[in-house]
């Protein structure tokens, strides 16, 4: 056993990217910090890796646009390599053998497309842009701010009032706009604008990504904003695609890092904190190294933190018992695939790289498809027609596959988080891949023959390779319960945990999950307070 003499400033549990967010900051302000991070490399779920020999990907996190405009300039990203090219459109949606409907580059180009389904739905696009752009550009306000602890008296109602004072000061149609997509399911709020089931089935897809739950579950609208939040360059609700993949943002940022003199010690798995008289003094290793620090700043999910590396007699047991009941489960099963082709698609045929390729290519070409989706998962594991997302970032970067041959990421939703009578993921992923597989190649006869290599990660893979609780790749579910100051749980949503020096700075805090840096930007600006 060895033990670290000085104690650092802090120590932060994960080198996902918003922990690396998070010690720079806290290492720019001047404080020395050091990363454990479990596995052999930092990144977390945004890390590229070879899958088959000359291909590589994204493992997990797989697009951008979510990531804070000002993360991107405060650390230097670009200066490090960081490279981002935006997709030609949004989103391809084979509906059938001859029917498609394709999503973005540009108001009037959507509205074209709406066109051939419904005249109405075309006309009401522009207002509908409007009208959700407001309510995101309040949101993304609130997103870069503390919530308040609801302990905290007047000077809480206060700190609220700020936060909530572009809401007030709102419009009344700005006002049931918010109340509208916190509180309805995604058809209710979209059948309130549209009437085509593709066209709603165009928007309604954000809703359920990893939300293990159906377009007609309440709240789902809110996730569907919760996905329009990003940009890329400037250009509001644009997505796109980090040259070399989601690894390139992490090891930028880790150089950026590294370059303030973070300490980063990979393989490096935390097995508990140091809790003396409620307050945390460093983190043991599973190797049994101890590491001494007067802060512990957290950057796994909260039910790993508090469920695993915490003593349960250093927590009280109210806040123990909110702990135990805080959900995780996105429903999300991943895969990457090698291609010798691109998909020849019957509603698009041709197999030369073309924007639809270029895009989210998404199997889901109605409301009732997602929902009968989740009620299959809810019964049987999965379903027999699960909706696939497949993007195929080699035709945007010809760094991840060999020449003439392409990488596809396939982002699969529903799967049941945790299988029923007993059984493993591990015992029945091949037959769920082969679903997927089956499900793409009904839309793209030759998917199948094309495929040379394979990962496969269930919801069980995800937690085990990447720590991602009950396959949640948002570390909790973005239900309204968990959300703001209620993130994980209330009067610790302002990234302060129960303990004395003990922080939480992972996507488990506000504003919640996807590539954003956002809670480790805020969590190292309460620290520093604090300090």
């Amino acid at each position: 056993m060895s033990t670290s003499e000085k104690p650092f400033d802090a120590v932060v549990i994960g080198g996902g990217h918003n922990g690396l967010v998070c010690a720079y900051y806290l290492a720019k302000a001047g404080l020395r910090i050091k990363i454990c991070e479990r596995r052999p490399m930092v990144g977390g779920a945004a890390v590229t890796e070879e899958f088959h020999p000359g291909f590589k990907n994204s493992v997990a996190s797989y697009t951008v646009s979510l990531l804070n405009p000002d993360v991107i300039k405060d650390m230097r990203l670009k200066n490090y390599g960081l490279k981002i090219v935006k997709r030609p459109i949004s989103n391809f949606l084979p509906i059938d053998a001859t029917t498609y409907l394709k999503l973005g580059g540009g108001l009037e180009r959507t509205q074209q497309e709406f066109r051939k389904f419904s005249k109405r739905d075309a006309q009401r696009l522009p207002e509908y842009y409007e009208r959700i752009e407001a309510v995101a550009d309040v949101l993304r306000d609130i997103s870069t701010k503390t919530p308040p602890n609801t302990k905290g008296g007047i000077r809480a109602a206060l700190q609220a009032a700020i936060q909530l004072w572009p809401v007030a000061r709102g419009s009344n149609q700005l006002h049931q706009d918010l109340l509208d997509l916190f509180t309805k399911s995604a058809r209710s709020f979209l059948d309130a604008w549209f009437e085509n089931e593709h066209v709603k089935a165009a928007f309604g897809f954000d809703a359920i990504v990893g939300n293990y739950a159906s377009p007609d579950t309440p709240g789902s609208a809110y996730v569907l904003l919760h996905h329009v939040f990003g940009e890329v360059d400037g250009e509001k609700g644009a997505w796109g695609h980090a040259i070399g993949g989601m690894g390139s943002i992490t090891q930028a940022m880790r150089q950026a890092c590294e370059d303030l003199g973070v300490e980063i010690a990979t393989d490096a798995e935390v097995a508990k904190l140091i809790v003396e008289k409620g307050a945390t003094k460093g983190v043991v290793l599973k190797n049994g190294e101890t590491i001494h620090a007067k802060r512990v700043v957290s950057n796994v999910n909260p039910a790993l933190l508090y469920g695993k590396m915490i003593a349960e007699t250093d927590l009280q047991p109210e806040f123990k018992r909110r702990m135990d009941g805080y959900k995780n489960g996105s429903g999300t099963f991943r895969m990457n695939v090698a291609l010798s082709e691109l998909p020849d698609f019957t509603a698009l045929p041709g197999k030369k790289s073309a924007e639809h390729h270029q895009c989210g290519i998404v199997i889901a070409p109605t409301l009732d498809y997602m929902d009968r989706a989740y009620i299959d998962a809810k019964l049987h594991g999965w379903s027999k027609a699960p909706i696939v997302e497949m993007l195929i970032p080699s035709t945007l970067d010809d760094s991840l596959a060999p020449k003439g041959q392409h990488v596809a990421s396939l982002f699969c939703q529903q799967f049941a988080p945790v299988l029923a009578d007993g059984q493993s993921w591990h015992d029945v992923k091949d037959a769920a891949a082969q679903t997927i597989i089956d499900t793409v190649n009904a839309h793209a006869p030759n998917f199948k023959d094309a495929i040379v290599g394979s990962m496969i990660l269930s919801p069980l893979d995800l937690e085990e390779k990447l720590g991602l609780v009950s396959g949640d790749i948002m570390h909790g579910v973005m239900s309204l319960d968990q959300m703001w100051a209620a993130r994980p749980v209330m009067n610790h949503g302002n990234y302060r945990g129960p303990l004395q020096g003990l922080y939480m700075c992972g996507a488990g805090a506000h504003p919640g999950g996807g590539v954003t840096g956002l809670p480790g930007r805020n969590a190292a600006r309460e620290v520093l307070k604090d300090k």
